[in-house]
């Protein structure tokens, strides 16, 4: 089991993606807004952070760079799940220090597939 923290402003993704995670034996942690999300990294040090891009305020691939390059987060893993599909969009990602970047909605077995071989579990 591992804590998740989910940056994601979409009510319905965010209730899609907890019972995912929640059904395959994960805690979750919600934020509504990257800079929320930033601050709860910051304070409860999570396994791993899902990171919506469009965002209010600052958006995911800003707040990805911000935790990667962050002392006090750069070790947690982020992924990025996110409507945004083409490959410049992923590499951008990935550039942001994701370590890995997911298009929604994702199906549920690759999902957590992804999520446990980032996390050493798969």
């Amino acid at each position: 089991m591992a804590r998740i923290l989910l940056i994601e402003d979409s009510p319905t993704d965010t209730a899609v993606f907890t019972g995912m995670l929640e059904r395959n034996g994960h805690q979750v942690l919600t934020a509504g807004a990257a800079e929320d999300g930033i601050r709860m990294a910051r304070d409860e040090r999570p396994d791993l952070v899902l990171m919506d891009v469009i965002l209010p305020g600052m958006n995911g691939f800003q707040a990805t760079r911000a935790l990667s390059r962050d002392p006090a987060t750069q070790a947690i893993p982020v992924v990025i799940v996110s409507t945004k599909s083409m490959e410049t969009d992923r590499s951008w990602g990935l550039r942001q220090g994701a370590r890995d970047y997911l298009v929604k909605p994702p199906e549920e077995r690759e999902f957590i597939a992804r999520i446990q071989a980032i996390l050493g579990g798969g």
